[in-house]
């Protein structure tokens, strides 16, 4: 008997021994390691000075005079172009001046007047709404906080990010159009398709000062040079630093 519970004890030991033997160091999947490549703060710089290099005048490309004008003209951007936009524009701000006159627009007119941007019904109800809250709750002002603006109707942090950055210079963050996130993944700083996520993994790696500028740029590389369908490669000044599966150089 003595001599079983010998062998019994020694193999509890042995097996302890093995439980605490260190785990082999998990190593990062070749994704990741591509992702922290990719976002290497050196290559990062070299991004944003190749992007001031080319757009270095970049700004919002959709026509306002005011921050309630850039409001509205950024909701009917929605699913439409900014060159669309801005020719409705030429006329929709003469016969609505203010929030007052959207507020209490007849729906069914104002609707004619914006179809031309598509989802009018949708978009006169958030336009309406808005400006109705712009009234109600903000003194007849553009909120000049994240957290306020996404209060208004058919308001989301894309069109917070373009309205607080472009009117009143505020970095709140960063704006993600179909361009910055189309981007934002061929030039591998985010592997996310969520614009919300997106926005976040660019706001990790680009410096604050930079986030306003930074997305003017990339919106403005994107329709003039990479394009979704046909990148124009041999034109990209970033071409050494990009290495995306559907380069076309």
């Amino acid at each position: 008997m003595a001599t079983k519970s010998k062998k019994k004890t020694s193999k509890k030991k042995s097996s302890r021994a093995k439980s605490k033997t260190a785990k082999p160091a998990k190593k990062s999947s070749p994704a990741k390691a591509a992702l922290a490549a990719g976002t290497e703060p050196k290559r990062v710089a070299a991004i944003l000075a190749k992007l001031d290099e080319a757009y270095g005048n970049a700004t919002c490309e959709l026509k306002h005079e005011n921050a309630f004008q850039l409001l509205i003209s950024t909701i009917l951007s929605a699913q439409c172009t900014d060159v669309r936009v801005n020719q409705v524009a030429e006329t929709l701000y003469k016969k609505y001046p203010d929030a007052k006159a959207f507020a209490y627009a007849a729906p069914s007119e104002l609707e004619q007047d914006i179809r031309p941007t598509g989802f009018f019904r949708n978009k006169t109800k958030s336009v309406m709404g808005a400006s109705k809250a712009i009234l109600e709750k903000f003194g007849g002002s553009v909120p000049r906080t994240m957290e306020e603006i996404l209060t208004l109707p058919g308001v989301a942090r894309k069109t917070g990010n373009v309205v607080l950055g472009t009117a009143y210079g505020i970095a709140s963050g960063v704006v993600v159009d179909t361009h910055v996130l189309r981007l934002s993944n061929r030039l591998d700083l985010s592997r996310n398709e969520d614009p919300k996520k997106v926005e976040q993994d660019l706001m990790k790696i680009i410096p604050q000062d930079k986030w306003i500028q930074f997305s003017h740029q990339l919106i403005w590389h994107g329709r003039r040079v990479c394009h979704a369908r046909k990148p124009k490669c041999v034109e990209c000044n970033m071409e050494s630093l990009c290495y995306a599966k559907d380069k076309t150089a």
